[in-house]
């Protein structure tokens, strides 16, 4: 799990890379629980609020709310 803080450097073309790569992670992680092959099941949860994060940070970023530091957001 990342901290905000390390999330808020990042470019925002990266952060959709992160986001889409959380997302197929999520995808697999419900598979493996539907198929009873999943150890852990806080995964899922940790997954979902990790991504949930990231999506806030992103909209934040579009909406001019908090623009991330790492680059290229409306406000700069």
């Amino acid at each position: 799990m990342r901290k905000i803080k390390e999330l808020r450097e990042l470019r925002p073309a990266d952060l959709k890379q992160r986001i889409a790569d959380k997302t197929e992670e999520l995808a697999n992680l419900k598979l493996q629980l539907a198929l009873k092959q999943l150890d852990n099941t806080a995964k899922v949860r940790l997954a979902r609020r990790e991504l949930a994060r990231m999506t806030t940070l992103l909209k934040e970023d579009e909406k001019g709310i908090r623009p991330l530091t790492g680059g290229e957001g409306k406000s700069n």
